[in-house]
């Protein structure tokens, strides 16, 4: 289910997220074909109960037509502390069940989505925090960002998809220590290790993020859907099995029309070359 195209100026816009059924922790502004969604419990340091969680899900499940591309940040100084506790502390282990399948559903119309998703990662991006963040396809941190996994100290498990996404991250044997120990890694401890694409100096993850968004915006949508979700589910299959998947994905995006433009561009010198502005 998708909105039609929505005309809107930049900045903030309380009437766009009435119309997509937003919560009033979520905020949206658009900015030509690119969106930005805020989390707004900065009270909380942006923690991850219910009604945000579902709002996520709704979000990307109601992209606007004419968005390119999403950038997701955090209101305040954090991007996310993780679960609010408050939402879980009485469950029973069969409704926890179903609370985790309520977080696994939410981000994985984040990660395999319509449009590409990029994280500006600042202060706390702990717990479920940082299993929102490895649900986007792109994560900036600046020099404030910490990351950790405290469920292990809490009593608990992780439950929104982090065992899943993380390890392809940074390895099984790191997330281990990260649970085990409580093990907090810095932003340029976690760049290194892999959880972060991109490091910015303090206040500069959101420009960074608009320039990429702005790039991603660019690309032909074929070949961004088949980034998003043929690349993953090749990467996790089978040799031969990958092969014929990338062959099939290959032959349909070279034969969109938009592709045969571009090549075309290129071969007649009107499009840039690689490491060039264009």
């Amino acid at each position: 289910m998708r909105l039609t195209s929505v005309e809107k100026p930049a900045g903030p816009d309380s009437s766009l997220e009435a119309t997509l059924g937003l919560p009033i922790t979520l905020g949206v502004e658009l900015r030509g074909d690119i969106a930005i969604l805020r989390l707004k419990r900065s009270e909380k340091r942006n923690a991850l109960d219910n009604a945000t969680v579902l709002g996520l899900q709704r979000f990307f499940s109601l992209v606007p037509e004419g968005v390119k591309a999403v950038v997701l940040d955090g209101e305040g100084e954090h991007f996310s502390a993780g679960l609010d506790l408050s939402a879980t502390q009485e469950l029973s282990a069969s409704e926890g069940v179903g609370h985790s399948m309520m977080w696994h559903e939410a981000f994985r119309h984040i990660q395999f989505g319509r449009v590409p998703v990029i994280s500006v990662l600042h202060g706390a991006v702990i717990g479920g925090g940082l299993e929102l963040a490895a649900s986007t396809h792109i994560r900036i941190a600046e020099p404030s960002a910490f990351y950790a996994l405290p469920e292990g100290q809490r009593g608990i498990f992780v439950g929104g998809g982090g065992s899943v996404r993380i390890p392809k991250l940074i390895g099984v044997a790191r997330m281990m220590d990260m649970m085990l120990t409580g093990r907090i890694y810095s932003a340029d401890e976690g760049h290194a290790i892999g959880l972060s694409q991109y490091l910015v100096g303090k206040g500069e993850g959101m420009t960074r993020a608009l320039e990429l968004a702005a790039r991603i915006a660019g690309n032909a949508p074929m070949t961004n859907f088949a980034v998003m979700h043929a690349l993953p589910r090749i990467a996790e299959s089978a040799p031969e099995a990958g092969y014929m998947m990338e062959a099939m994905i290959s032959s349909i995006a070279q034969a969109d029309a938009e592709a045969k433009t571009r090549i075309r561009d290129f071969m007649e010198k009107r499009a840039g070359k690689v490491g060039k502005s264009k």
